[in-house]
């Protein structure tokens, strides 16, 4: 008991909207993030991973789009030339390659998976990642059915995830493990949220 509450551990002290939708979240595990094209999953991540630039160097792994156009345009939006070398772009890096480069030296400490689906990865090589890299905190994108991830795959990565977020209508419900209370909305794009909701049926 004594070795659990005294332990150490490298916290993400997160200041303002983030800290009210996260909490101060551990440098380490797993957060899952879900939802269907065009609602501004997209937009959200490279957000989150330009405020979590802050804390640490950020590596994006894109397996679906790669070294796009459409990344490239992405990364301009959200202003991502401020980050300089904060954050880099991998090109559809595969699970085995993206491990020897965990082992490198002053790897990157936060590692973004776009997505879980094209990754190929089971959910026991998901375990063993995540395993094999205690320090690291992985960030796993997922496609969606509906309100709910794509598969079953999916499903138990978001079980095991310390932060949960369904993105829907321009809008992030966060889930966080890490702060009590209700889940949280963080409005990614205000005008396009609220012309969604105002007319959604749901």
């Amino acid at each position: 008991m004594n070795q659990l509450l005294n332990k150490r551990r490298k916290l993400l002290q997160f200041e303002g909207e983030w800290l009210d939708c996260f909490g101060a979240p551990e440098l380490a595990g797993s957060w899952f993030i879900w939802g269907n094209s065009g609602n501004g999953k997209t937009s959200f991540v490279l957000q989150l991973c330009k405020y979590l630039t802050k804390f640490g160097r950020v590596a994006y792994n894109s397996m679906e789009e790669g070294d796009s156009e459409s990344m490239r345009l992405a990364f301009i939006r959200t202003g991502m030339e401020e980050c300089k070398r904060r954050i880099v772009l991998l090109d559809n890096e595969s699970i085995p390659e993206l491990k020897i480069r965990l082992k490198g030296h002053k790897a990157q400490k936060i590692v973004v998976i776009d997505s879980v689906q094209y990754s190929g990865m089971t959910y026991p090589e998901y375990k063993e990642l995540r395993n094999e890299f205690r320090d690291v905190l992985f960030i796993i994108i997922s496609h969606a059915e509906g309100r709910n991830p794509a598969d079953r795959r999916a499903a138990s990565i978001r079980y095991d995830a310390s932060v949960k977020v369904f993105i829907e209508g321009y809008k992030a419900y966060i889930t966080s493990r890490y702060r009590t209370g209700d889940v949280k909305e963080y409005a990614i794009w205000k005008e396009q949220a609220e012309k969604f909701h105002s007319t959604s049926t749901i």
